[in-house]
């Protein structure tokens, strides 16, 4: 029987993360899945994705926290024993969004230490038991995808500690597929548009009359599916000499137009 590859999918119980969750598992992953809910809070959807044949171990873990972050690596690595894929999807918007000239230092960190800090630091813990993993054996197969937005580049005053995170995590990437190329780890990004989820929720009008615009060349919401499905063929290998690229799953959104 072939021993099924790990993924561990940061923020994976809804939203984009559950999208992911599900095009992983039913690319033949077993799952690792962390969130800061309760258990009792996510069992439905741990359950859609063990329909789909996958194991799936839940995490309760918060990823800004350095503990929270140890005690995630400790418990994947007890339940599995491995680790193939790190997802980096976990993050939040600010609350609330505040123009910049009145922008507070508490949100500032609150949305750095989970959507750019966090992912740093985990990835750093992965990538060392990733590599562990390669040097013990020369067939490992191991990656890393970090989940950012169009943010990274396109500018948005009322939020722009978000933006500032989504910048960082673009260079994160970089950073870490240039150290662990040497280990043949490759580290890709995904930079998301106008996804549908409960994130963007409270701004529907907004996004609804910006498509209608033609912010977007196709003239649709992305949804969760769309993101999953790209970082899947990531999953499968199937780029395998495209580390540190950036994949945009945008809808043509920045796409410069004249």
């Amino acid at each position: 029987m072939t021993t099924k590859k790990v993924a561990l999918v940061t923020g994976g119980t809804r939203g984009i993360g559950l999208g992911i969750a599900r095009s992983l598992a039913r690319a033949d992953y077993d799952l690792v899945i962390c969130g800061v809910r309760e258990v009792s809070a996510v069992t439905e959807a741990i359950a859609e994705i063990q329909n789909s044949g996958a194991d799936v171990f839940y995490v309760q873990a918060d990823v800004s926290d350095k503990t929270a972050r140890h005690h995630l690596i400790a418990a994947t690595r007890k339940h599995f024993g491995r680790l193939n894929l790190l997802i980096n999807n976990a993050g939040i918007a600010p609350k609330p969004r505040a123009d910049i000239l009145d922008a507070t230092e508490e949100s500032f960190d609150e949305v750095i230490g989970i959507n750019l800090r966090g992912p740093f630091f985990l990835t750093q813990e992965a990538a060392k038991w990733m590599i562990e993993q390669r040097r013990a054996d020369a067939k490992y197969w191991g990656a890393i995808v970090n989940i950012s937005s169009v943010s990274a580049t396109v500018a948005s005053t009322n939020r722009g500690d978000y933006c500032i995170s989504k910048a960082g995590v673009a260079m994160a990437t970089k950073l870490w597929a240039a150290r662990l190329g040497e280990f043949d780890i490759p580290v890709y990004e995904v930079r998301p548009g106008i996804i549908k989820t409960d994130m963007t929720a409270s701004v529907v009008g907004k996004y609804e009359k910006l498509l209608s615009e033609g912010a977007a060349i196709q003239p649709r919401w992305g949804t969760p599916e769309d993101v999953g499905r790209v970082v899947a063929s990531l999953a499968r290998g199937e780029f395998p000499y495209s580390t540190g690229s950036v994949f945009m799953v945008d809808g043509g959104m920045t796409v410069q137009r004249i």
